[in-house]
């Protein structure tokens, strides 16, 4: 059975509404899923080795999401769990002072979906990560949160699960 955890960005919570929905969305075709909290831990490489640590011991393919800087805290912890995917939402890519943090992208498929009237995370950053590796790359009419955008995240997340678990 294929799993999905999900990874929150830094100012939300382990089952924000997105969060729900992605999951429900996941649970209709038949993964498991999960969420790591992360709430008080500021460092990303902090989140980073917690995420590695609670997913450790899953068996079966591990299909890692994250949404901002969820989404660079599951990119980077993707390889060293190999994860048969990764499904991010404006994630915190070469973000000013932190260039260095961004992760390697690692080889294995990649779903970025942006919204192009974010003002945190440049959609930019997302194109740039996209075309270093190849990602498939969704920019919709969505701010940072993408709240407005759920059904259209569901309707690309469940595409990609079916296209890694097939």
């Amino acid at each position: 059975m294929t799993t999905v955890i999900f990874s929150h960005g830094q100012e939300s919570g382990p089952w924000g509404t997105k969060i729900r929905a992605m999951a429900e969305q996941s649970e209709d075709i038949g993964c498991a899923v999960g969420s790591v909290d992360y709430q008080g831990i500021a460092d990303p490489t902090e989140r980073v080795h917690k995420l590695i640590e609670e997913c450790r011991d899953i068996s079966g393919p591990l299909l890692l999401v994250g949404s901002s800087m969820g989404g660079h805290v599951a990119t980077a912890a993707a390889a060293e769990l190999g994860a048969a995917g990764l499904f991010v939402l404006a994630p915190a890519y070469y973000m000013p002072g932190y260039e260095e943090l961004t992760p390697t992208p690692p080889n294995l498929p990649i779903a970025i979906v942006h919204g192009w009237r974010d003002d945190v995370v440049p959609v930019e950053n997302s194109i740039r990560f996209a075309s270093q590796c190849h990602a498939e790359l969704h920019v919709l009419d969505g701010d940072h949160r993408l709240s407005e955008n759920i059904d259209e995240i569901n309707y690309y997340l469940r595409r990609f699960i079916e296209k890694i678990t097939s």
